[in-house]
């Protein structure tokens, strides 16, 4: 996959008003190569938020993170309708197993990527004993694996997870396998909700092929800066990527 570092900065645009996501469209479409549109916007201003964005992009791709989690026959109709939004990529849910996302899979009729979410980057292992996933998955890397594999046996393009197990994703699943990681945070970033994150660095070293950032942009006093010197990161990552280093 051949992409410009700043190609693989998805910005998330978590804000309640298509005038603050153009506000930041207008900033940073020249530094990042990706909005994503998640819950907060798409429920506040419905699909014509996706023309609006595209409308100011002026390229590049949109990101429509609806984490699809319902019924097969829900979800395809669901996918059927987001197929005519013209986003890049869209996420199912992997926790409700291969019926769920092979439903997403048949739903999308415009060649939209459908990206598996794994295990959101907010849950530690703490978390995975209190919800009562089964003890035989020791680490988040384990349930990782095993709902990659169920993504990729229903056709999904690739799958969404943290940067503490893109490497064993890649590792397992090759190059043509599309892993995107959220929680990105830098050396001195609170931490805020994430359990598990990653630097940008460390998150494309480790087989990434984006990252989503969102506070670490939008909360730094200089967002372009900001989006700047994540690319120089992931170039960096890149090419110490090409020499076989794996930050594990």
């Amino acid at each position: 996959m051949k992409l410009a570092p700043k190609d693989r900065i998805i910005f998330a645009l978590d804000v309640p008003t298509t005038e603050e996501a153009v506000k930041y469209i207008d900033l940073l479409k020249d530094h990042v190569g990706v909005f994503k549109i998640g819950l907060e916007l798409f429920v506040a201003k419905g699909p014509p938020v996706l023309g609006a964005v595209r409308e100011r992009m002026g390229g590049g791709g949109i990101f429509l993170d609806m984490k699809f989690h319902d019924i097969p026959a829900t979800v395809r109709g669901a996918m059927r309708s987001a197929s005519t939004l013209g986003a890049e990529f869209v996420t199912v849910h992997c926790d409700e197993g291969s019926g769920l996302l092979k439903a997403v899979v048949e739903g999308n009729t415009a060649g939209t990527k459908v990206l598996g979410v794994t295990v959101l980057t907010s849950l530690s292992v703490e978390d995975m004993h209190e919800i009562g996933i089964d003890p035989k998955y020791k680490t988040p890397a384990d349930l990782v694996l095993k709902r990659a594999r169920l993504a990729k046996a229903a056709g999904c393009a690739g799958v969404v997870c943290s940067g503490q197990e893109a490497a064993a994703v890649r590792q397992e699943f090759g190059e043509d396998f599309i892993i995107v990681t959220p929680g990105i945070r830098g050396p001195n970033d609170p931490v805020g909700d994430q359990k598990r994150v990653a630097t940008p660095y460390e998150a494309i070293a480790n087989g990434a092929d984006y990252i989503v950032v969102g506070r670490p942009i939008r909360n730094a006093p200089d967002p372009v800066q900001a989006a700047t010197v994540i690319a120089k990161e992931i170039e960096r990552a890149l090419k110490d990527r090409g020499t076989g280093v794996r930050l594990i």
